[in-house]
Order: structure tokens, then sequence, then C-alpha cells
């Protein structure tokens, strides 16, 4: 679905905990989450701890839509 958006002309993000996944399906921009049942955050880390790596990640994630790419993009989060 990724890439008939992006032929449509709208630019995407996938955010994927499956980064080789995101690639095989072909998406163009990719941003590495945390884990499959909580993409964006963890539930044992205090709230703070978690809305950081959530603002971090959205941050990465709108950062991806405003570049242009050429080939399928992983974009670098903070551990």
């Amino acid at each position: 679905m990724v890439k008939e958006i992006e032929k449509a002309g709208f630019p995407i993000v996938q955010m994927a905990n499956l980064i080789p996944v995101a690639k095989t399906v072909g998406a163009n921009r990719m941003v590495p989450t945390i884990s499959i049942p909580y993409p964006l955050g963890d539930p044992e880390t205090p709230k703070e701890q978690q809305y950081k790596l959530r603002h971090h990640r959205v941050g990465v994630a709108l950062e991806a839509l405003e570049t242009e790419v050429q080939e399928q993009t992983v974009f670098k989060v903070k551990i």
C-alpha cells in the first residue's frame, strides 16, 4: 500500500519494527520503532522517557516526509 500512495504523489513514511519487511514491500522512507506491541514506547519505562521516545521518533518521521529520496532510506533514530 505504501508504494501505491507514493505513486499517487503523496510522500509517506513507514514506521516499522521490522525494517527488512518494510524494505521488501517497497517503502521508500522508513523509521525504526521500538517493538511490535509498543512501536512508539515502552510501558515499562517512566512516562517522561516514553514521551521523549515518541517525540523523537515522530520528529524523525516528519523530517523524513520533507526529505527527497531516490532510493529506499532508513532514517536514524536515537536508541
